[in-house]
């Protein structure tokens, strides 16, 4: 098998390239992942046995739908095609795994070359204009199978290109967890402590998690904020727009930026409430990290991450992009507290049972294998 991915970090979409890479070699697959540069992803990877190339790839971004990135996009494109041929043909995989849709280059080249083609989308692109939509969307129609991490992702791709209907896998992400979780505060003596763990970014709402610790401050409820993740490449305005946040609302003593941090799950330990206010969200694994540390978590009506609360029974819905309805349904759990974390319970029961990389590893493997034939 021959792994196409888009990033060398650890986020989200990395940590379920870690997960499949594991599943395919428990079955016995001979796995060669190729990423486009160097990073902390690599050497996560070589606890394994695959093998890891280094390669040009285009890598869609937004930038690109710009009309000064145009011509970038164009000199990526030409510069990977070459590179990417010379891997499959070195390879001589059964299967070419794609994961993600940002590189759609592996799914056209892969095709052409004959070789059997998965494709796994971890995005939900629904805020952008059709025809951004349908360029996403209509390269997967290279692939044999599409796998999707939510019922929601698979809608945005369905709406998007009706043909990929018949052949969508759903498989949620495996999500691993503590054995036994540090229990949260019986009491919330001090400061109610917020967490939202991942990328600095618009899509992520982290300036509405900012928003949303003003008014909890300003209604009189201790409140600090810990903000857990770096910006992709290019977006550093991003975090000193942030930062101007935080200073213009007085809220210097009360935010933290960490910066990224390689096991998420620490930080989540030291949160009462996990925060997870994104605009846009597939599918969420902060989210399950969260309720698998027994932490109550409120978590946008959006995409996959209604999902992944099960349409509020294990979470609490707020509006995507309102600080306002944020800052309510954050005080309802600090004054319902005994029963938030009897919800948390409940909830992280619900997600060993359906959101366990044991799950995952079984649905994913078994997609590749009616694929192959095996």
């Amino acid at each position: 098998m021959l792994i196409a991915h888009p990033s060398p970090d650890l986020y989200g979409s990395d940590r379920m390239l870690l997960e499949a890479v594991a599943a395919f070699e428990e079955d016995g697959w001979d796995v060669d992942v190729v990423l486009p540069a160097d990073g902390p992803l690599v050497a996560e990877l070589a606890r394994h046995r695959c093998r890891v190339a280094v390669a040009p790839m285009l890598v869609l971004r937004k930038a690109f739908l710009r009309p000064s990135g145009l011509a970038e996009l164009a000199v990526r494109s030409a510069r990977s095609v070459l590179p990417t041929l010379r891997l499959i043909a070195s390879s001589k995989p059964d299967l070419v795994y794609v994961n993600t849709l940002t590189i759609p280059g592996w799914l056209l080249a892969g095709r052409v070359t004959g070789r059997r083609v998965l494709a796994h989308v971890h995005e939900a692109e629904s805020g952008v204009p059709r025809a951004v939509a349908v360029g996403l969307a209509a390269p997967l129609m290279a692939a044999h199978r599409v796998v999707v991490n939510s019922r929601a992702t698979g809608r945005v791709l369905t709406d998007a290109v009706g043909a990929l209907r018949g052949r969508i896998d759903l498989v949620y992400n495996g999500v691993p967890g503590p054995a036994h979780p540090s229990p949260p505060r019986e009491r919330l003596d001090g400061p109610v402590r917020l967490t939202v763990v991942g990328r600095l970014s618009p899509r992520k709402g982290t300036d509405v998690a900012i928003d949303a610790l003003a008014r909890l401050r300003d209604r009189g409820l201790p409140a600090c904020l810990t903000l857990v993740g770096s910006v992709f490449p290019g977006y550093e305005w991003f975090e000193e727009q942030l930062r101007e946040q935080v200073r213009r609302l007085g809220l210097d003593d009360a935010v933290t930026f960490t910066g990224f941090v390689p096991d998420p799950s620490v930080a989540l330990t030291a949160a009462d409430i996990a925060l997870v206010p994104s605009r846009v969200e597939p599918f969420g694994n902060t989210a399950i990290e969260a309720q698998l540390g027994l932490r109550p978590v409120v978590v946008s009506a959006t995409q996959g991450l209604v999902e992944t609360v099960d349409d509020g029974r294990y979470g609490a819905l707020a509006a995507p992009g309102d600080a306002a309805d944020l800052a309510d349904r954050i005080a309802e759990l600090v004054d319902g507290w005994l029963a938030a974390l009897e919800r948390a319970r409940a909830a992280r029961q619900r997600a060993v049972r359906d959101f366990s990389p044991d799950q995952f590893r079984r649905a994913l493997v078994a997609v590749a294998r009616r694929l192959t034939g095996r």
